[in-house]
């Protein structure tokens, strides 16, 4: 049996992390590195950082956290928000992450997500996909901070995003985002059931019961949550320990 993973997620802006609903109406979380180290030391697996207004500001990640991070964590960590071309994932590389995800500028230019999985390995690329319900059974992928419906179903993204080059799949409920109700189990299986390739499951965290539903009946391969973490609901030893007592492989 495949160990699932637990991983917090940082989202930021202007340097701090700030934690929404629905991509909407953020609050302060606090700093980066410093919830890097205690989520580092709690045992997470490993850690992601969004810069979730690079996009739509139209600027470059904010480097300095990601280099301030990797010399203070020992997990791997994965950060996205804002990448264009492959030099803007090198420079991500090279201050010390250990993948790249690509949203908006991988839809625009699906040519980026195989120019970077080319140069960089598959292992290093994840595709980050926001999708919003538009009906029955449907979602359509959101671009540009969920701003945008790009009109394209998000399995159909998924599965050309790899046969592009990307290597795992974060994806995110924004109808389910920081409203604790639980995590979108009928679209992450519908996804992971169509891919090849690792699902992250994000949005929607509210209890240890909402980890085990993703993570079995979701068939996520790993569980993202922020406010739950950054405001001390829960450590990541809580949700460990739950998902061992209900059979779910987990790493110590």
């Amino acid at each position: 049996m495949l160990t699932k993973r637990i991983i917090p997620c940082l989202d930021m802006t202007e340097g701090k992390v700030v934690k929404g609903v629905q991509f909407e109406t953020f609050r302060d979380a606090g700093n980066p590195v410093e919830l890097a180290k205690r989520y580092d030391n709690e045992g997470a697996d490993e850690l992601v950082f969004l810069d979730i207004t690079a996009t739509v500001d139209n600027r470059n990640i904010l480097l300095d956290v990601v280099r301030k991070t990797a010399l203070n964590v020992t997990i791997p960590f994965s950060v996205g928000g804002g990448i264009r071309t492959t030099s803007d994932m090198k420079d991500v590389l090279r201050a010390g992450a250990d993948k790249v995800s690509v949203n908006t500028g991988g839809f625009n230019n699906p040519q980026l997500i195989s120019d970077c999985a080319n140069i960089f390995g598959s292992q290093c690329v994840v595709l980050s996909l926001d999708a919003r319900k538009i009906g029955e059974k449907k979602w359509n992928v959101f671009i540009n901070g969920g701003r945008i419906d790009t009109g394209i179903s998000v399995v159909d993204w998924a599965i050309q995003a790899i046969k592009q080059g990307a290597g795992e799949i974060l994806l995110t409920c924004i109808d389910s985002d920081g409203t604790k109700r639980g995590f979108n189990v009928e679209l992450t299986r519908e996804v992971s059931s169509k891919v090849s390739v690792p699902v992250i499951a994000s949005g929607g965290a509210g209890n240890l019961k909402d980890f085990v539903e993703i993570l079995t009946e979701g068939e996520a391969d790993a569980a993202l949550a922020a406010s739950l973490f950054h405001f001390g609901e829960y450590k990541i030893a809580d949700v460990k320990n739950h998902l061992k007592r209900q059979g779910v492989s987990v790493r110590d």
